[in-house]
């Protein structure tokens, strides 16, 4: 669900190359961008699903526009942080892939631009591959976002899809026969 809208910062103003002095228009100062920026209610969700569990925060959808005009510079963006933890104590949990998928007011997907229905990020570039038991990992999230939502507001529902593998966590003791100097 979204609430109203803020305006964030403004970004340095575009740069024309090789455009003369004496060209008329728009001086570079006023063709600034800014972020408009959209809160997304709740703005933090837990999770908790078999031995995964976590939580999204700071959930918040950014677009740039330009300051004058209003005009799309980027799309829309889903941002957030997502914190993942393996609840169990004896296996550890390798991440693998993550699907977010928006779901409008009836449950069916919403499509982003380029006509796909769900937004999909893994987790082996970033470092947080493996969690072993109690341990917890921080991932940001940025993703597409379906421009539609903000029109209609029609957004009632995202879907968080995580792949993982499970493996058993175990340790070993090994004893072995040591004496000092010579025998």
């Amino acid at each position: 669900m979204l609430d109203g809208e803020q305006r964030g910062g403004i970004a340095a103003p575009a740069v024309i190359a090789g455009a003369p002095s004496r060209v008329q228009g728009p001086s570079l100062a006023s063709v600034a961008f800014e972020d408009k920026i959209y809160t997304v209610a709740p703005v933090a969700v837990e999770l908790n699903a078999g031995i995964i569990a976590g939580e999204i925060t700071d959930m918040q959808v950014v677009q740039r526009v330009e300051r004058i005009s209003g005009r799309v510079i980027s799309p829309p963006k889903l941002v957030g942080t997502l914190r993942l933890s393996s609840s169990s104590e004896t296996h550890s949990v390798r991440l693998v892939v993550a699907k977010i998928q928006y779901l409008d007011d009836q449950w069916r997907p919403m499509k982003l631009e380029d006509a796909r229905t769900e937004v999909t990020f893994k987790f082996a570039r970033h470092g947080i591959e493996w969690l072993d038991p109690g341990q917890e990992a921080i991932h940001a999230i940025d993703v597409a976002f379906p421009p539609e939502a903000l029109k209609d507001r029609k957004l009632s529902r995202l879907r968080l899809e995580i792949g993982y593998v499970s493996s058993p966590y175990r340790e070993a003791m090994f004893s072995i026969a040591v004496s000092i100097g010579s025998q």
